[in-house]
């Protein structure tokens, strides 16, 4: 997908009862103590009314106190990683609209509106914030080319996908939040954010963003070979998990063809003298034979599985109030949303 940077970065088109519905932003952080300041005070800028989450997790300098005092709402997880942090937040966290993005100051927050209005207007329940760099430093070229093969790896696997499936952009509506079943612990959670809105058929837009270099002092926690692998370990075992029938049907037709490989001998022979001297590999293929059937019924039954837990998903999700729906509830009742965290 091709991203054209224009105006459009600056949404013209009205918000339908903007202000009734309530937002939340959220940042995770670790040690962004010279970023997070500056980024607190241009999301309150660009969504003056939102409330402000900055969930500190384990920072060794004073990220917290800069935070407090720049007017976020400063709370603390524990557990290391970034997936501890969003199910944290996720879980809260109330709010109609939750947008979550990076407290490193390289996102830009004059698209946060956009982002808003796009999901208010459209009734959808993600909208990813698509990275445009502003200069040839802001996105490191392994960055780069890791995020568009895992991207395009994911796009092949579900069918579609997004064209930056790593961004830390992100604004999600309240069904998508209370209803994703978190597992990871690191930066593969920005892969099972999108494999999750994929699964359930969600209905998803993107909205280019510009970003900018990391300020002078500010480092990223993001290791490109370590976390690399800990992604494509994640796309592999939501592969399993939500596709078992090509998984293990591709297993199983691939045991099945060693088998026969493995047996064509043995019948040209048996054929030929009506001997089979070569017991062993007969009872090997045999063996990969009743493997690969062994397989196929796996997949089977997993694939059964698997679509009764989807069903069961679909159904919670649908449970959950969309975004147009507390348009109109809030619409008809003339007052904001209850509930901020």
């Amino acid at each position: 997908m091709k991203v054209v940077v224009s105006n459009a970065f600056q949404q013209s088109a009205p918000v339908p009862r903007f202000g009734a519905l309530s937002i939340a932003v959220l940042i995770p952080c670790y040690n962004e103590a010279t970023a997070i300041g500056t980024v607190v005070r241009d999301f309150r800028a660009s969504l003056p009314e939102a409330d402000i989450y900055v969930y500190d997790n384990n920072s060794t300098d004073n990220t917290a106190e800069i935070a407090a005092e720049a007017g976020a709402i400063v709370r603390r997880e524990p557990r290391q990683g970034k997936g501890h942090v969003v199910r944290r937040m996720f879980a809260d966290v109330e709010a109609d609209i939750f947008l979550m993005v990076d407290g490193d100051d390289t996102y830009d927050a004059s698209a946060a509106p956009q982002m808003v209005a796009r999901m208010v207007n459209e009734g959808l329940d993600l909208v990813n914030g698509v990275r445009v760099a502003r200069s040839e430093t802001a996105y490191r070229p392994g960055h780069k080319l890791g995020n568009r093969v895992l991207s395009g790896l994911v796009r092949s696997i579900f069918g579609r996908g997004s064209s930056d499936m790593l961004s830390g952009y992100r604004v999600f509506s309240r069904r998508f939040v209370k209803t994703f079943p978190m597992m990871s612990r690191g930066f593969e959670i920005e892969t099972e954010l999108t494999v999750h809105s994929l699964e359930l058929d969600m209905p998803t837009a993107e909205v280019p963003g510009y970003f900018k270099d990391r300020a002078e002092g500010s480092e990223s926690k993001l290791n490109s070979i370590r976390d690399g692998v800990r992604i494509l370990s994640t796309i592999t075992k939501l592969l399993k998990q939500e596709r078992p029938l090509p998984v293990f049907g591709a297993l199983a037709g691939t045991l099945a063809v060693l088998s026969i490989a493995l047996s064509l001998p043995i019948f040209a022979e048996y054929f030929a003298t009506g001997l089979v001297p070569r017991l062993p590999t007969a009872v090997l293929s045999t063996s990969i034979m009743l493997l690969a059937f062994l397989m196929g019924a796996v997949g089977l039954i997993l694939d059964t599985v698997t679509r009764g837990r989807q069903e069961t998903k679909r159904m919670r999700y649908l449970s959950v109030p969309g975004v147009l729906s507390m348009v109109i509830k809030h619409g008809k009742e003339g007052t904001s949303a209850p509930g901020k965290g």
